[in-house]
């Protein structure tokens, strides 16, 4: 009995939290996607009912196919050991395939570039239309938006360096408040409008876009607005699971969401000229404030998610092989997922400040937000395609009839946004394709280089055999040389063989490998193979949303038998100096760009955190 009662209050915990962190994103769409979709679809014009009944049945089924549908009923399923995201969609269908895996891996690299592209404005949007509800109150605040604006996101990637464990328990009750409170100023509008309930049917949407075409596309790309955040849905699905996040979405977020786009219909119905802020007029004069205060609370959440979401996909790249090692450091010893990465912050930073300082408005944001999440989507439903069809192993006649509607909605959503490129879509688009190119250079410059290491180094085995035949002076202790190629013969053992002629009585060659899981279990952390008496391969093996702790991982060895003491064992790393050839098989400035990547990267001691005083770092130049 009590177990169960136990059961049902984490149950229920899970589920506020997920309201908390979650639904940030997609819950303050209501502040600006709304309005903007209107004002696309009446241009100058008068705003007649049809107009009005046509935006909020397009917002209305756009929630149910693109969110409920297709993140909250599919994809929460397609889960990698409980995580999911589009790098974990990726490794699920790469997985699936086994071969011809390139087009996945392309696919992957351009979602969370993608999703890159559009973090830089969800932080400057969000905050940018909460502080915006101050002009409601007077005019005369007008010139305080942009340095408000500025001040509120400059605190909040500031706080990052503390880490967001003490933050996120405030987030779920001022998210849940967010979602009562615009709920109910919802009902108010709906109750002196019924009529706007009209608007459930699909018939309106449909009706909309038949007779107003062109305007319907341009439309569209605005209404798009109202689902951002969507796919957080399913980026966050190992912190609180499919069951809480699907209850919370259900029992709360759609509810609230439905009420408060049909009571901004119903006041636009009743007073046409609110249509510069139908948010905030629908809040009575005494409550702007505090509802402001709220509001700004809220986008600081919604900032707060998409940031740390930037630092879970940007280790999961870097585990992934796509990004160069960067440094993470860690908040919280109970929780894995407490990270901050500094120069993803202040990237992040510089980006925002520099989109509010020019765009200045949140409408002119908005105009620039869409492509990279449509994109991003259409990413999710191709990558949902393989996942189903290879590793689901359904009939391809029942994944298309599943998909393809999907894939089609967003697919019209990415033509619809495209209608924005000239008013600041390309913004988010530019960011994604800089990052992608960033993405391909590190790829293929990695693989570039494990071919020219093979050809110059000894194998690993020849090496031993030699080392036993012809052994130089042995000395007491024990030396780990970390490689990423376990059958060839470490850089530093050559060169301390070299210069040192000197050999430790026991040596490890530690190769660690990520895995296309999210964790790997303890159990299967570490396979030691013995290739003879004084050398043993050790393997550690990670999952893409773990860090990669060396020493920890090698005290799990001890249940092997491994003789391991930190504190009188020499880590020996090799570090490469890069130079570029004259050959031109590749672009030179592609070199250059690898070169400048690899020299970005985070010390591996840092990275494996491996005692500073333990490493012994030999160093190499290398022709690339």
């Amino acid at each position: 009995m009590h177990e169960h009662a136990g059961t049902k209050a984490r149950f229920a915990a899970l589920t506020i939290g997920s309201v908390g962190v979650v639904y940030g994103d997609i819950g303050t769409s209501p502040l600006y996607a709304f309005r903007e979709a209107l004002v696309a679809a009446t241009g100058k014009g008068p705003i007649l009912e049809e107009t009005v009944l046509g935006v909020l049945s397009l917002i209305l089924w756009s929630l149910i196919l693109v969110v409920t549908l297709k993140y909250v009923v599919l994809l929460l399923r397609a889960d990698n050991n409980g995580e999911g995201g589009t790098l974990s969609l990726m490794a699920l269908a790469f997985r699936g395939l086994n071969r011809h895996a390139t087009p996945v891996v392309i696919l992957g690299m351009v979602g969370a570039a993608m999703f890159y592209g559009s973090s830089f404005i969800t932080p400057a949007l969000s905050v940018m239309s909460a502080i915006e509800g101050l002009k409601v109150v007077t005019p005369a605040f007008e010139k305080m938006i942009v340095p408000l604006t500025l001040i509120v996101l400059i605190a909040l990637f500031a706080v990052q360096t503390r880490g967001t464990g003490r933050i996120a328990i405030l987030f779920a009750p001022i998210m849940v408040l967010w979602f009562v409170v615009i709920a109910a100023a919802g009902v108010v509008q709906i109750v002196h409008q019924p009529g706007v309930l009209a608007a459930v049917n699909p018939f309106h949407a449909v009706d909309f876009l038949i007779h107003h075409s062109g305007v319907g596309l341009v439309t569209l790309g605005f209404v798009l607005l109202a689902v951002t955040g969507g796919e957080a849905l399913y980026a966050d699905l190992g912190h609180f699971g499919r069951r809480p996040i699907q209850a919370a979405w259900f029992g709360l977020v759609l509810p609230a969401l439905t009420l408060n786009y049909f009571g901004q219909g119903a006041l636009m119905l009743a007073d046409p000229d609110a249509i510069a802020n139908p948010f905030y007029r629908m809040v009575p004069d005494p409550m702007l404030v505090p509802m402001v205060v709220l509001a700004t609370a809220a986008t600081a959440i919604a900032s707060q998610a998409v940031i740390t979401g930037s630092y879970s996909i940007t280790r999961q790249a870097i585990q992934l092989g796509l990004l160069p090692r960067l440094e993470v450091q860690h908040k919280s010893g109970e929780q894995e997922g407490q990270i901050f990465m500094p120069r993803v912050n202040v990237i992040l930073l510089a980006g925002v400040v520099v989109l509010v300082a020019v765009f200045k408005t949140s409408s002119a944001l908005a105009a620039a937000y869409g492509l990279a999440v449509a994109a991003a989507m259409m990413v999710d439903s191709l990558l949902a395609f393989v996942v189903i069809r290879t590793a689901w192993r359904w009939p391809l006649w029942a994944t298309a009839v599943v998909v393809t509607p999907l894939a089609l909605v967003d697919a019209t959503f990415v033509t619809a946004t495209l209608m924005n490129i000239f008013a600041g879509a390309w913004v988010p688009v530019a960011i994604a394709a800089l990052i992608l190119v960033l993405m391909v250079t590190w790829r293929r410059g990695t693989a570039h280089l494990e071919v020219k290491t093979r050809r110059i180094e000894v194998p690993l085995s020849t090496l031993i055999n030699r080392l036993e035949k012809h052994p130089p002076l042995i000395v007491s202790g024990l030396a780990v040389y970390l490689t990423s190629q376990s059958d060839l013969a470490p850089a530093a053992l050559l060169h301390n063989l070299k210069h040192n002629r000197m050999l430790h009585e026991s040596n490890l060659i530690l190769s660690v490998k990520t895995e296309d899981i999210p964790q790997v279990a303890e159990a299967d952390r570490v396979t030691i193979t013995e290739l003879s008496p004084r050398f043993r391969l050790v393997q550690l093996r990670f999952g893409f949303m773990e860090s990669p702790n060396v020493p920890r991982a090698m005290g799990v060895a001890r249940k092997s038998g491994l003789k391991f003491d930190i504190m009188s064992t020499s880590f020996f790393l090799s570090r490469r100096s890069l130079k570029a050839a004259n050959d031109h098989k590749r672009p030179y400035w592609q070199d250059q760009l690898f070169i400048e990547l690899s020299r970005q990267a985070d010390d591996a001691s840092n990275y494996f955190q491996i005692p500073t005083g333990r490493v012994v770092e030999v160093g190499a130049q290398i022709t690339i």
